[in-house]
């Protein structure tokens, strides 16, 4: 357990940092997911919006950290790939 106040401040500063951004990759992962059902769905126009409002979710979450620039990259690549191909 920690003894100094540094380190208990900086346990009470951590959890608060892993919500916000628990709920930050939440909404990144839903942003991605309506990519996913909308090509699931076969629906193109669907899967080109969805795509349009998740890439500046991606990187929104990788400006602050939660995601990393290669990930969003990789993920950027993947599901326009897919959306092309329909």
């Amino acid at each position: 357990m920690a003894n100094t106040p540094q380190a208990k401040k900086r346990i009470r500063r951590n959890d608060r940092r892993a919500e916000v951004n628990g709920a930050r990759m939440s909404r990144i992962r839903s942003f991605v997911k309506k990519v996913e059902t909308a090509l699931e769905e076969g629906n193109k126009e669907a899967a080109q919006t969805a795509l349009k409002e998740a890439q500046p979710e991606m990187a929104r979450g990788v400006s602050r950290g939660v995601l990393h620039k290669n990930t969003a990259a990789r993920k950027y690549s993947r599901l326009s790939k897919r959306v092309a191909a329909l």
